[in-house]
């Protein structure tokens, strides 16, 4: 889904008082130790780690004493982690030392998938003085992402004390040339901008306009994906809908409606559910109906979510 989380409004509301006090004595500490040998040498300068289990807390709970920590969640098997891990690398390197990337493969470090509570990938937490915040989920523009990286070096420092170690210049490596600027990337703004200000009509065709010419684009995709849901389900009574589903089990028009309120709602299994479960008791036309709807909210998840692939192997099952 397309982020929509990216705020740190609030964030300052997670961290205690003492925690907050006990961090900048631990920052204050780090930078007079630093002082004294002349700054960081150059050799242990790392603003980008591949974090495991063993190390997290060294690499990432202590480090955050002394800079602010971001936790990129990812996999190989994850398209967009491939988009966005790539643009956090060379941001982290641009920050120079405002901040310091931890990296975390999913697939071999499940327990820190699951103690984050993470619902799917790519995902970024952010860790400062011990304090885990969420930031956002899914592929991002990088404005929006500078945006939120900016507001989180605020958060760290105002609460906290924590400013991180700037680097110098010689001491990063080389960032990675910017990523080229997409013909779509103002259209697409003004879409995501008219999703979140609630003009649903204008999202719907702003996205049809960047798919008319590149039928491939995966934000666009996405965004008609998310916004033709939040249109269809203006206006329902959501305890008429479920009212009628409830009632009617054979009704796939009615299990639909309440699917799609399913996931706005957030219970994405239980949407799913229901239209596998109308695919198995229907045929012909409402079968068909059923079907492609449950692929429609596919696209609002995501193909890479594990809750799309369970759903597509049941769909499977299902049809054949």
């Amino acid at each position: 889904m397309q982020p929509r989380n990216m705020s740190m409004s609030g964030v300052v509301d997670l961290a205690a008082v003492k925690a907050a006090g006990e961090a900048k004595q631990k920052a204050e500490q780090a930078r007079a130790e630093a002082a004294r040998h002349g700054g960081v040498p150059a050799a242990d300068v790392r603003l980008v780690l591949d974090v495991d289990e063993a190390g997290f807390e060294q690499e990432v709970l202590q480090r955050s004493a002394e800079v602010p920590v971001v936790v990129d969640f990812w996999a190989d098997w994850c398209e967009p982690c491939k988009q966005l891990s790539p643009l956090l690398e060379r941001l982290a390197q641009e920050y120079a030392g405002r901040f310091v990337l931890a990296k975390v493969d999913v697939e071999a470090n499940q327990l820190l998938f699951q103690q984050f509570g993470v619902q799917s990938i790519p995902a970024v937490f952010a860790v400062v003085a011990g304090q885990a915040l969420p930031l956002f989920q899914g592929a991002a523009p990088e404005a929006q992402i500078r945006q939120v990286l900016d507001q989180l070096i605020a958060v760290a420092e105002q609460r906290f004390g924590i400013v991180g170690a700037p680097v110098e210049p010689g001491q990063v490596a080389e960032a990675a040339p910017a990523a080229p600027v997409s013909p779509y990337d103002s259209v697409l703004g003004a879409a995501h901008e008219a999703l979140d200000a609630g003009d649903l009509g204008g999202a719907v065709r702003a996205y049809k306009n960047v798919l008319s010419d590149d039928p491939g684009n995966a934000e666009a995709k996405l965004g008609l994906a998310q916004a033709e849901l939040l249109e269809r389900v203006q206006g329902l009574d959501a305890q008429q809908v479920r009212k009628a589903a409830a009632e009617a089990p054979g009704d796939v028009a009615a299990q639909i409606a309440a699917a799609d309120l399913d996931l706005v709602g957030g219970h994405v299994e239980d949407s799913f559910g229901r239209l596998i479960d109308a695919v198995k008791r229907s045929a012909g036309e409402d079968r068909d109906a059923a079907r492609v709807r449950l692929l429609e909210l596919f696209e609002v998840i995501g193909s890479d979510d594990p809750r799309v692939t369970a759903a597509r192997t049941a769909l499977s099952r299902a049809l054949f």
